[in-house]
């Protein structure tokens, strides 16, 4: 089943066609793909509802100009860096950012933990839940990492994959099928069975998996924003997350190309390292073979240290 049904298709279509005269600030990358579903994992979607500022509003919060800013590209994406370089998030708080986003309920309760946006969320009190929920692809099927307790190790294969995919998609149909017989509700709203009552569906929802698609809008501001990418479109992310995440990231190159730039500079490609981190750095370059063992750093700390720095000691 695809991220949207026809019907939904054909009300994102509508939106697309309409166009409004305003003296407001847009960006013509970023309205390409205003409403339109962005595909993600087997029946997600992220899409762009709406925004408020661009590049031109940081530059203008950071300098409290009366204009765009200045007329010339490298001076506006020089303050950018500075800003970015050094921390200054204030100016990247005066732009806005609203999405709607289809995603497993598992992942879900992941993201919300992201405590600065907000959020309204699809109502299984009010609504019946589709059926539709997440079933990994076989290359993302993958066993408990034995070095990492919230992490994943090799990938399954053969038989075993097999079992795995089988019990998932068995659990999610049968769960869903005593869903509906709870709520002896069809798609109208009409009792199916007349002789009894149907469960509230505040309380037929429990019996779903948390594979099950929920959807919500969300809404932050750019400092916020990149915050969440930074964290979630990193390569040790969830594969699941950062699935949205990769996509959220391409909307912001849309939207204010300058300060995604920045952002990749300066923090998704960017490194933290600490003061005894730093130290061991200058020891090295002084000629120095550190150690593990003499460098004051944990295992995991010195491992840390030496992936960043593309070694392997």
């Amino acid at each position: 089943m695809p991220a949207v049904t026809a019907q939904q298709q054909t009300e994102i279509d509508a939106q697309r066609a309409q166009s409004a005269a305003t003296k407001r600030a847009t960006v013509p990358a970023l309205e390409d793909i205003l409403y339109q579903a962005l595909p993600v994992l087997d029946h997600g979607c992220v899409r762009v509802i709406d925004y408020m500022g661009d590049d031109n509003a940081v530059v203008q919060a950071a300098r409290v100009s009366y204009g765009k800013g200045t007329k010339k590209v490298n001076e506006d994406a020089g303050l950018i860096k500075y800003l970015m370089r050094h921390w200054h998030s204030t100016p990247f708080e005066m732009c806005e950012i609203k999405y709607h986003v289809k995603l497993p309920i598992f992942i879900a309760r992941q993201w919300i933990r992201h405590r600065t946006a907000n959020v309204n969320e699809y109502s299984a009190r009010y609504s019946i839940l589709d059926k539709e929920f997440y079933i990994p692809a076989p290359e993302n099927l993958a066993a408990q990492s034995t070095i990492n307790r919230q992490g994943r190790g090799a990938v399954i294969e053969g038989k075993e994959a097999q079992r795995v995919l089988d019990l998932l998609r068995e659990d999610s149909e049968r769960c869903y099928g005593s869903y509906q017989n709870m709520l002896n509700e069809d798609e109208e709203g009409n009792a199916v069975d007349t002789s009894r009552p149907g469960l509230a569906r505040e309380l037929a929802r429990m019996d779903l998996t948390l594979n099950y698609y929920t959807q919500w809008y969300w809404k932050t501001d750019l400092h916020n924003l990149m915050n969440f990418l930074r964290l979630r479109a990193d390569a040790h992310a969830q594969y699941e997350i950062r699935a949205y995440a990769d996509v959220m990231l391409e909307t912001l190159k849309r939207w204010a190309p300058l300060t995604y730039a920045a952002f990749v500079e300066y923090r998704s490609g960017a490194a933290h390292i600490s003061a005894t981190g730093l130290a061991i750095i200058k020891r090295m370059l002084g000629g120095e073979a550190v150690k593990q063992e003499t460098s004051g750093l944990s295992k995991r700390e010195w491992g840390e240290l030496m992936e960043v720095l593309g070694r392997s000691d």
